[in-house]
């Protein structure tokens, strides 16, 4: 562990001392290694820009994790934190900027819905006697769902005195770092020099003697996931604040890399041991990986393969640790913090001399005369996507251009992150498919700042300058889905629509343009209304329930190909004969069930030649040339009649 152990045995010299040394400081000398490993492998880790940035993206996660560390210390697990910090900052934006609350009241309020929670958690956790996975994975749905009831399923703006969280100070020191460095001295206070730090460690080492000892547990219960709530909350607020909205699907799944963290940083999962200064170590690491394997044009595939991959060695580490004998202390006396800081001190003088000498490698590097592109798309989960990349790919290839494709895997806040890596890394050009509109505006003027042209693809960028916005218009298209399913039904029919993910700027303009196409068939009534996260699956299974309670629908309309091939599985034999579905998007699978005559029509938007114009544009732009504003990709209505000539 970084900081939880003693760093030697009396009398431990030479190999014997060094491996000692090794165990008890193995997330920091994997910290170490990392960060040696980057700086040879990649010359744009080790610059100050990129420095930040690592340290701006370890942020939210590690102030997440510092709540988690309490509960993980005293033997819980809390899955909840992600929907909480989403929920907080919802709560923040919603009251101060559609209610007129005072800004330093709607903070108040936030901070107070993590506390809410927490308090929620660890009641159902002390005295409804239930497991603390189940307790907080309910809290994980609820706090989710309130986070959409309350948005409605769209980003609020931020109010500008909180969004300066996620600015810098001087215009080189960023704000976040300082609020996470402020929530570790918190959290490190709270652990070593308090007396709920130390009923932590208690009730984490043995709750039942901790109990017969006096010790009122499910009060301390109580107030350990209060305070995992009100660090979920900061989170919140720095996450908002870095996006200048809040996002109701923002820190989607981020619970699982706060734990990561946690345990990375040395803490057990069977409680009574871990500290803050571990916990940051870890968030670090997990930083470390995921800004350098950008760097490196590493798959979002295998990154998640390589992060999990850590996981399971930081826990095999600690069973090392434990079998060689290394002693847990869950306080740091005064010897032990000397010899921890002695341990840093020798661990960054190394560290500085090897990275030092490692840049060497960098030196006189050749440089191409053709600009590096960076494309970072919002999901490669969905084959409309999958294929923009590819023509974005082939057009490179054919123009011998260097392209890193990076994924946000529908995280505003991890595209957040892509888009500084590649402006600190000097890219020539960089393309963007927003995630969220709203939420990319920040990342795009600090690459317009810093002259780097962009690209906007699909979807636009608001309150940001793009040289240009290669796209289709999703409202358009949803007027035409519309008219499609309208005419086929001969102007009256019943139907039902599937949405997309909540949230997303797609799933809003496509189920505007549906609106706005149905108003001009008053003879079509729809029955329903029910998002299907663009996702196949999930179309299956909403599509099967509509069916239960309107048996008589005769047409869909879905916001993606995916979720129509997902409703012609529910309907079976009905589609194409008696129900009309028409999807959207033209993905080779949805063309091809055209074909077949179970999806009557898709809205086709040529991906493929988004990705390439996309790819000319931003070739363009970095070499200085003149670029349009707009290049529109026209839409076309694919049926069994035109599909044969259809290339995408």
């Amino acid at each position: 562990m970084a900081a939880d152990t003693h760093l030697s045995t009396p009398g431990a010299s030479g190999v014997p001392g060094i491996r000692r040394l090794l165990l008890d400081n193995g997330a920091l000398t994997a910290l170490i290694v990392l960060v040696i490993a980057m700086s040879a492998l990649s010359g744009d880790f080790l610059t100050t820009d990129n420095l930040l940035n690592v340290g701006v993206q370890a942020a939210v996660t590690a102030i997440l994790a510092f709540g988690v560390t309490f509960v993980i210390v005293s033997a819980g697990i809390d899955l909840s934190v992600g929907s909480v910090a989403a929920l907080s900052a919802t709560v923040l934006a919603w009251s101060a900027t559609q209610h007129g609350v005072p800004v330093v009241l709607a903070v108040i309020l936030a901070i107070a819905t993590g506390i809410a929670a927490g308090l929620v958690n660890g009641f159902l956790i002390a005295y409804g006697k239930l497991p603390p996975f189940i307790a907080t994975l309910a809290m994980l749905s609820v706090a989710r769902g309130l986070s959409l009831v309350i948005s409605q399923g769209s980003p609020i703006a931020f109010p500008d005195s909180v969004s300066h969280l996620g600015d810098t100070l001087g215009g080189w020191l960023p704000v976040p770092v300082l609020v996470m460095i402020a929530m570790g001295l918190v959290a490190a206070f709270v652990l070593g020099r308090t007396y709920i730090g130390r009923s932590m460690y208690a009730i984490g080492g043995n709750e039942e003697a901790a109990r017969l000892s006096g010790l009122r547990v499910s009060r301390q219960k109580l107030a350990i996931y209060a305070l995992s709530g009100v660090f979920a909350a900061a989170a919140g607020i720095v996450l908002a604040s870095r996006l200048s909205s809040a996002q109701p699907q923002a820190a989607d799944g981020y619970e699982l890399d706060a734990i990561a963290a946690v345990v990375i940083g040395g803490a057990s999962l069977a409680g009574g041991t871990g500290k803050a200064s571990g916990t940051l170590i870890g968030a670090l690491i997990l930083a470390v990986l995921r800004n350098g394997l950008n760097l490196l044009s590493v798959s979002a595939f295998w990154q998640q393969v390589v992060i999990g991959v850590v996981i399971a060695l930081a826990v095999l580490l600690d069973t090392v640790r434990r079998k060689a004998g290394a002693t847990p202390v869950s306080g740091a006396s005064g010897g032990g913090r000397g010899r921890q800081a002695t341990t840093y001190a020798l661990a960054a003088v190394v560290t500085v001399a090897i990275v030092g000498a490692t840049s060497f490698l960098h030196n006189g590097s050749a440089t191409s005369d053709k600009p590096k592109l960076g494309l970072s798309l919002s999901t490669l989960n969905n084959p409309f996507f999958v294929q923009i990349r590819s023509g974005a790919q082939a057009e490179a290839k054919r123009l011998g251009l260097d392209l890193t494709v990076t994924d946000a895997q529908n995280d505003a806040s991890q595209q957040a992150n892509q888009l500084q890596n590649f402006t600190s890394s000097n890219y020539g050009a960089i393309i963007v498919n927003p995630v969220d509109s709203d939420a990319a505006s920040n990342s795009v003027k600090a690459a317009d700042k810093a002259k780097i042209p962009v690209v906007a693809v699909d979807r636009g960028v608001n309150k940001a300058a793009v040289d240009t916005l290669v796209a289709s218009d999703n409202i358009a298209g949803g007027e035409l889905a519309a008219k499609t399913v309208a005419e086929k039904l001969g102007g009256t029919g019943r139907i039902v629509i599937l949405q997309g993910q909540a949230g997303t700027s797609a799933a809003r303009e496509r189920a505007e343009g549906f609106a706005k196409g149905l108003k001009a068939y008053p003879g079509i009534k729809v029955l329903a209304q029910q998002p299907a996260d663009f996702d196949r699956t999930k179309g299956l299974d909403v599509m099967s329930n509509l069916l239960q309670a309107h048996p008589d629908v005769q047409g869909v309309i879905a916001a993606n190909d995916e979720m129509a091939l997902g409703a012609i599985k529910a309907l079976g034999s009905k589609a194409g004969k008696s129900v009309a579905v028409v999807g959207f998007d033209g993905t080779p699978d949805g063309l091809t069930a055209v074909k077949q005559g179970t999806l009557y029509a898709s809205v086709a938007q040529q991906p493929s030649q988004l990705g390439k114009i996309a790819v000319d544009n931003a070739l363009r732009a970095a070499q200085g040339k003149k670029v349009e504003t707009t290049v529109k990709v026209p839409v076309k209505v694919v049926t069994q009649g035109n599909v044969a000539g259809f290339t995408g």
